[in-house]
């Protein structure tokens, strides 16, 4: 039947991709790589170094996870392929539904697969670090950066990943001025470095009583969070180190004690601050790992070759500077300015479904095709 020939045909063309991705992923020397590093787990002196034992088991289950998809989508393939034959030979119209859907999933793990191939920078593996900034406009741009640290939540949320908050300031009536998060998955970076930059949206202000329509703007920076294992070098006299005491609710433990660490990096002008943690040790070690995270990401964006290089740069978060637009008034859209890919449902974009963009950026990135507009 013609309706089967033309699904055998929509699956079979994605044959080629199929082999395409087994080269990208290097599926051969990836199971040569899982051998090796089960045989090294098996060995007596395995746990003796409990850090640099998990750096194993977390690459171990990264790699795994790559060749079971691989495996999973070729069976796939093969499933779907068989049961349409069938159905062709019965001429079974009745499982035209079933087919469609198997052959639906397929496809977008075929895209899903396809897109990791293009996360090949050095840190886009690592976990995320996202701070918020509300640009000028008071309670209105700070309601609008509480909502997109929201949305990145959800995002991470959706995606079985792990959110922490790391330091907050509220607004002043509403909002947050700022807010620091960790997002802690596999690719996290990778996926959300295409994020950085900064976010404008238009909506009629619900605290403005006259009923104007608002522009507001938050910036949002994102790096990886950096390894032990990758050497920075920070200078203690470098380092201008402040204590204070930590805001919002959070037990009898909150504003008791000066457990709150800021540390600003002198040579650069990078602040960095935490106070989620239990003590201030804790406040200060987080804050150090989140200096030197943010050091390595400016030195690779700027493509720097000494940490010495980097200059604290502060653009403006204001019109013209924007990378997406979220529009709620007078119609309803997110549109991205880099990528040109845009999205009707606001409510579902604020509620975390931003996969769209991500892989547009993904795309275009790795084809040279992103429009400058950061």
């Amino acid at each position: 039947m013609l309706v089967f020939e033309e699904l055998k045909q929509r699956l079979t063309s994605h044959y080629t991709d199929m082999v395409d991705l087994k080269d990208a992923i290097a599926y051969d020397s990836t199971k040569m790589e899982i051998d090796k590093l089960e045989y090294k787990t098996a060995e007596a002196t395995f746990w003796d170094d409990p850090d640099k034992s998990q750096v194993v088991l977390q690459k171990l289950g990264a790699l795994k996870n790559k060749v079971e998809a691989y495996d999973k989508l070729v069976s796939s393939y093969d499933d779907i392929l068989i049961l349409i034959d069938m159905a062709n030979e019965e001429e079974d119209e009745s499982m035209l539904e079933d087919i469609n859907s198997e052959l639906d999933a397929y496809e977008q793990s075929l895209q899903a697969q396809r897109l990791e191939t293009l996360l090949t920078g050095e840190y886009d593996k690592n976990n995320a670090i996202l701070t918020f900034h509300a640009g000028a406009g008071g309670t209105e741009a700070q309601d609008w950066n509480q909502m997109l640290v929201r949305m990145f939540t959800r995002w991470s949320e959706r995606h079985g990943f792990k959110t922490s908050m790391i330091d907050f300031l509220d607004g002043d009536e509403a909002g947050l001025k700022s807010a620091t998060l960790t997002i802690e998955g596999i690719n996290a970076y990778g996926y959300l470095k295409s994020e950085h930059g900064v976010h404008r949206l238009v909506r009629v202000s619900p605290f403005d009583s006259s009923g104007r329509r608002h522009t507001s703007f938050a910036s949002l920076e994102v790096m990886p969070e950096i390894t032990d294992d990758v050497e920075v070098d920070i200078r203690e006299e470098d380092l201008k180190i402040d204590t204070y005491r930590s805001s919002g609710a959070g037990g009898q433990h909150i504003n008791k004690t000066s457990s709150a660490v800021r540390i600003t990096h002198i040579p650069t002008g990078i602040v960095v601050a935490c106070q989620t943690e239990r003590s201030q040790f804790q406040n200060k070690d987080t804050c150090l790992r989140m200096l030197k995270s943010k050091l390595v990401e400016i030195k690779e964006r700027e493509h720097l070759d000494k940490i010495e290089d980097i200059k604290g740069v502060q653009k403006e978060i204001a019109w013209g500077s924007q990378i997406r637009s979220y529009v709620f008034m007078p119609y309803t859209l997110a549109k991205d300015h880099r990528t040109g890919f845009e999205y009707s449902n606001i409510n579902a974009v604020m509620d975390g479904d931003i996969d769209g963009f991500i892989n547009a950026y993904l795309k275009a990135s790795s084809t040279g095709k992103l429009e400058n507009n950061q």
